[in-house]
């Protein structure tokens, strides 16, 4: 746990691929909120664009995200952050690992990929999917040679299992759910960096919160499963290990998670509605 008037460093970091609706709103004031509590100064709060998909990021969401996270009252530290600025950055990192042997190109398709799983009898599933069924790790490397030759797209994966006799056994605190032993082997080999993206979210994730010195991570549950392989990308570069705080999911009447699908939902559509800032935080619960 953190000690009383720690330097706190944490960020909000959404990706503008749609209007922020409810559910960001909670986790950015969340995220805020920590950092006040716990924090020297108040903490510092950083804001990140995790804009890695141009197809799918565009400038009017991320204008809107400020806009709306201005209205809501929130300040962060200048200047804010945009990963499809730092592909450098990011290469310069995996670089690293293919250099120690960590990371083997992936020819498969997703198609490839779930018809090679299907075909495995009992196939092994993580906690969430099915894991790469390591169709591409043990090709000889003039098969490799061969398949790059004739322009074949490919993504980099990491050896997983490499990578955590290197790291050994590691685990990660949680705030609300105390200490969590890492299980990064139950995701597999996980992607660095995609066939059509230099990067990944969890390459790219890892690079940009070390480097910012981010000491605490607040973020939805639904992101604990990242945790774990982000520990050992994090022990890999030697990154100091943040502290975490995994927040509850909020959803609709229905039971449903706000997406950001729900227009009526979002904080855009609120506020041109009327909606003051105070009635955002009385909807969510803050």
């Amino acid at each position: 746990m953190f000690s009383a008037n720690k330097n706190i460093i944490t960020r909000f970091a959404p990706s503008p691929s749609g209007y922020l609706h409810l559910g960001h709103a909670y986790s950015a004031l969340m995220t805020a909120k920590i950092a006040k509590d716990v924090g020297e100064n108040n903490g510092c709060l950083l804001l990140r664009i995790e804009d890695i998909d141009r197809s799918r990021c565009h400038k009017i969401f991320e204008h809107n995200i400020i806009t709306d996270l201005t209205w809501l009252g929130l300040k962060w530290q200048m200047p804010i952050l945009r990963q499809s600025d730092r592909f450098d950055i990011y290469d310069s990192f995996l670089t690293k690992l293919t250099d120690s042997d960590l990371t083997y190109p992936c020819f498969c398709s997703r198609k490839d990929i779930i018809n090679n799983i299907d075909r495995v009898l009992n196939a092994e599933h993580g906690p969430d999917r099915a894991i790469y069924p390591e169709t591409c790790k043990h090709l000889a490397d003039i098969e490799v040679s061969k398949l790059k030759s004739t322009g074949k797209p490919y993504a980099i994966r990491l050896h997983m299992d490499r990578a955590v006799a290197i790291t050994g056994q590691l685990d990660f605190f949680d705030d609300i759910l105390g200490r969590i032993k890492v299980d990064a082997i139950s995701y597999g080999d996980i992607i660095l960096a995609r066939k059509d993206i230099a990067s990944s979210y969890n390459l790219s994730v890892v690079i940009d919160d070390g480097l910012q010195g981010v000491n605490l991570i607040t973020r939805g549950i639904d992101l604990l499963h990242a945790t774990h392989v982000q520990r050992v990308l994090q022990r890999l570069f030697n990154f100091e290990e943040p502290i975490y705080h995994h927040h509850k999911l909020l959803s609709d009447e229905n039971g449903r998670r706000y997406a950001k699908r729900d227009r009526a939902l979002t904080l855009k559509s609120l506020r041109e509605n009327g909606k003051k800032p105070n009635d955002i935080k009385q909807m969510i619960g803050l």
